[in-house]
């Protein structure tokens, strides 16, 4: 069976300052706290939400 990928994403720089719509984007990828950090399956979807807050987050694959 073939593995689902996904990344490791971690809410490691503050919003507050940028567009709102970056905050939105945060929230939507379910963020609650900052140094947060959940697991996102890996897809074109999540993958375009993180380029746009790519310097509030860190990735890892």
């Amino acid at each position: 069976m073939k593995e689902k990928k996904t990344l490791k994403v971690t809410w490691v720089r503050s919003a507050i300052g940028y567009n709102k719509n970056q905050m939105k984007i945060i929230e939507a990828l379910g963020f609650k706290k900052l140094n947060q950090t959940r697991i996102l399956p890996d897809n074109d979807s999540i993958r375009g939400s993180l380029h746009a807050v790519a310097h509030l987050v860190k990735v890892e694959e």
